[in-house]
């Protein structure tokens, strides 16, 4: 039920019912009062609250923007740097949205407090002193009213005519007063519902403001919100990645400290005792040495722990020799002579066990080789390893992420290297899944004496990795690339190749360029010490191996313009030379020979070479027809040759063996064809210049001179 209408009639009655009706408008105006009066209050302490929160947070994101990221190493990748600025776009975000809450705090008590405080000053006030007015001139009349009605009817004409008028005068008065009373009493419970209601509106729609400004700036922070999840998401696998490496190293490192001491490629040092002789009496005594591969300067310091640290004069000398010394020659263990070249006479040391005299040893003297080379067998096992896989399963998925079993890498490894079994082994045999091909070269680069990508420029592939231009990185890596020695360059051209074709099949085998990154990075650039520090840059060998890969035409078939030397020939030059021209270097010739017998040779138990060509313009080694690829052809039944023998030749030759170093097609019927790696038998000179004379599969015919090298 809402509130009885006061009729302005109702005035003059002043009937109990009126006043009843009255009263009820009374009270909900001292309700309307007392709500507001709450409001205006509780408006207040809502203000103060979002002004404490508005502080917090600007506290909050200043605390952000203050904080900088310190990541491991000397460079940080791309996803570190987004992950790293992340703090301070927070703290601008906050910043900018308390911006917005000041102006809304600013403006609520204009828009709330200050209009809700005058409504109920001007309004409810007003309508108070109107009570109050009505109220005393109600008890006004009444009392008029009831003197005037106690007059005497005695009294004297005149003095009731006046009477009368007086009182006519005071209800006239209360009337005009009941009147204003009630139109203010109405006036008030109209007015309420726009002057309360009203700044009410304007708050909420402040806050609206608040809210869409947030909005606002959440779109606006979406793009780097993606950006900042793919880089969280790549770094916290990095991290599982990592930090397997980590705890393996440190496990390795309880388990066999020794193994892991830190060595430099530059400098060796360590505690060994010298073998002195004072007054007449040899005594060992200990000594901190420092060793400098570069000037061989031996560098030793007097130093005892036990003794409190005192550390005595330094000496030094230039290394002439070392020489390890038997056991049988002297009682101690662990010993080793070496020789100055500024002072006389051999000095014994002591190291502190077998490994350390080891690595003093290989520090001063250098270490043994390994079997691992990258001589033709090498290139050989891998050219054949990589035919198989892009004819066989280049579109396997999981392709050089999946690792076989290891001992069938090793069987396949020890039957391809060995020039006695390499022959027999057959990669189209169900015995050799693709996964076995692809661990063996997995292993193959693993097993080399230095990474591929040498441990000389490893430092300087990460470091290009580490630059912010990518155009500069791509530069970089490319220059670097032709200064590698030209056997390590070849073969990864070779590699490179065949993982760019890998890539290229990523939606069959999910090997995209950087699953290949991560595969390789840490072969192809392994560091000489397994620190933390090179753990870390994991991710650098990675990106070197991702330009590798997609950009290697660029930097294999291009010279870079900073690229100088005998290394940095241009890729697309031909190295096959013409009958006129001279013959070729020894570094412009095939590595080795690969001998592999043919189908139509396996029962006759003959034995064809077939060379390995370093030639960049023979055909894809993918090829059948590829030079590099153990193949043989020749005509199959002999021809007449015209040619005969000359008694006078420029060359001396009678009937030895001699192979091709390039590929000829014949253009007369008295030449022969052939391709590179193929032997020649009874090789002698001919009446022609420039040419030899020779027999192929049972037929004799001209070979250009400068093709072949004698056996």
């Amino acid at each position: 039920m809402g509130l009885p209408a006061l009729e302005f009639s109702d005035c003059y009655l002043d009937s109990p019912q009126f006043r009843e009706r009255l009263k009820s408008h009374e009270a909900e105006l001292d309700k309307t009062n007392k709500f507001i009066k709450e409001l205006i209050k509780d408006g207040k302490a809502l203000v103060q609250a979002l002004k404490s929160l508005s502080t917090a947070k600007r506290k909050f994101a200043d605390s952000l923007n203050d904080f900088k990221f310190q990541c491991i190493g000397d460079a940080e990748t791309d996803d570190e740097i987004c992950i790293a600025k992340s703090l301070q776009e927070f703290a601008a975000v906050l910043q900018n949205l308390e911006d917005e809450r000041t102006r809304m705090i600013e403006n609520a008590n204009d828009v709330l407090i200050l209009p809700l405080e005058r409504f109920r000053k001007e309004q409810i006030s007003a309508a108070k002193e109107a009570k109050k007015k009505y109220d005393k001139e109600t008890e006004k009349y009444c009392g008029v009213l009831e003197k005037h009605l106690s007059l005497s009817a005695k009294k004297k004409e005149a003095h009731l005519h006046e009477a009368d008028n007086q009182v006519d005068n005071v209800r006239q008065h209360f009337y005009e007063v009941s009147l204003e009373y009630v139109f203010k009493v109405q006036e008030v419970q109209e007015r309420k519902m726009f002057d309360f209601v009203e700044p009410l509106l304007a708050f909420l729609q402040g806050l609206f403001t608040y809210y869409h400004h947030g909005y606002e700036l959440a779109k606006d922070f979406n793009h780097f919100k993606t950006d900042l999840t793919i880089s969280i998401q790549n770094t916290r696998n990095r991290f599982e990645s990592t930090r397997s490496e980590v705890e393996s190293l440190m496990r390795k490192m309880k388990e066999n400290p020794h193994e892991h001491k830190s060595i430099s490629q530059h400098l060796m040092e360590g505690y060994l005792f010298v073998l002195e002789k004072r007054s007449f009496v040899s005594t060992w005594v200990k000594y901190y040495c420092t060793y400098h591969r570069e000037p061989k300067r031996v560098t030793m310091v007097l130093f005892d722990p036990k003794s409190g640290g005192k550390m005595g004069e330094e000496e030094s000398f230039i290394l002439k020799s070392c020489t390890r010394r038997k056991t049988d020659s002297i009682e101690k263990r662990f010993c080793f002579d070496v020789e100055a070249m500024d002072r006389p006479g051999v000095i014994t040391m002591q190291a502190l066990s077998e490994e350390d005299r080891r690595l003093w040893m290989e520090a001063m003297d250098g270490r043994e080789p390994v079997v691992a080379q990258l001589d033709v067998i090498g290139f050989n096992v891998m050219k054949k390893f990589i035919y198989a896989v892009e004819t066989r399963g280049i579109d396997e998925q999981g392709l050089y992420r999946i690792a076989g079993v290891n001992s069938k890498v090793q069987k396949l490894l020890s039957l391809t290297m060995d020039p006695k079994t390499c022959a027999d082994v057959e990669l189209d045999s169900p015995e050799w899944e693709i996964k076995t091909i692809t661990s063996a070269i997995k292993h193959y680069l693993r097993v080399l004496p230095a990474p591929l990508m040498t441990y000389q420029y490893q430092r300087s592939f990460i470091k290009a990795a580490k630059m912010d231009n990518p155009e500069t990185r791509v530069t970089e890596i490319h220059t670097l690339v032709h200064r590698l020695p030209e056997k390590n360059r070849q073969m990864l051209e070779l590699l490179v190749n065949h993982l760019a074709n890998v890539a290229s099949h990523h939606h069959q085998n999910l090997m995209t360029i950087a699953n290949l990154g991560v595969v390789f990075g840490p072969t192809l650039l392994r560091p000489q010490e397994e620190t933390v520090a090179a753990i870390m840059d994991i991710k650098f060998q990675n990106i070197v191996v991702e330009i590798l890969i997609e950009h290697h035409e660029r930097i294999f078939q291009q010279v870079p313009n900073s690229a100088d030397g005998p290394n940095n020939m241009p890729s697309n030059q031909s190295r096959r030379r013409s009958t006129e021209s001279k013959a070729p270097s020894c570094s412009e010739r095939p590595l080795t020979l690969f001998h592999t017998p043919t189908h139509s040779q396996k029962g006759m138990n003959t034995a064809v070479s077939v060379i390995v060509s370093t030639s960049t313009t023979s055909p894809s080694p993918t090829s059948p027809r590829s030079p590099s690829w153990p193949m043989f052809s020749a005509p199959s039944s002999p021809h007449p040759v015209s040619s005969a023998s000359s008694d006078s030749s420029p060359v001396s030759v009678s009937g030895r063996k001699a192979i091709a170093l390039y590929a000829c097609k014949a253009e007369h019927e008295s030449e022969l064809s052939f391709i590179a790696g193929t032997v020649f038998l009874n090789v002698h000179a001919s009446r022609e210049p420039g040419w030899l004379e020779g027999t192929l599969d049972g037929r004799k015919g001209l070979i250009p001179e400068n093709y072949v090298e004698f056996l």
